[in-house]
């Protein structure tokens, strides 16, 4: 299964910067804890301020499983808090929330 999903970054050259920095090199913990969820690939993508991430899914995957895995591991908790700093939720969406699914509206087929 494929999920697109965007997030905006705080709209700050610098910050915009370091957090990519931090995707150069993500902690190993994170990689583990993203293959562990079910997801098989993952690549981010960002136009100015906006990021856009396609990932790749097996059948066992769910965003609920990720949500519980997520929270249950302090590295990741770890990682999230620290990347609040560069983050801007989206509007619309609910309370801490970060990442948003998007609606796919076309295929060329």
């Amino acid at each position: 299964m494929r999920y697109c999903l965007a997030l905006d970054l705080k709209n700050d050259p610098g910050l915009i910067a370091e957090y990519e920095r931090w995707h150069a090199e993500v902690w190993p913990e994170i990689r583990i804890s993203i293959l562990d969820s079910g997801i098989t690939g993952m690549e981010i993508y960002r136009l100015e301020d906006r990021l856009f991430m396609i990932m790749e899914t097996g059948d066992s995957f769910s965003f609920d499983k990720k949500a519980a895995l997520d929270s249950a591991n302090p590295a990741v908790q770890r990682w999230e808090e620290l990347m609040w700093k560069y983050q801007s939720a989206i509007p619309g969406g609910k309370p801490g929330e970060k990442w948003r699914l998007m609606k796919k509206i076309f295929t060329l087929k």
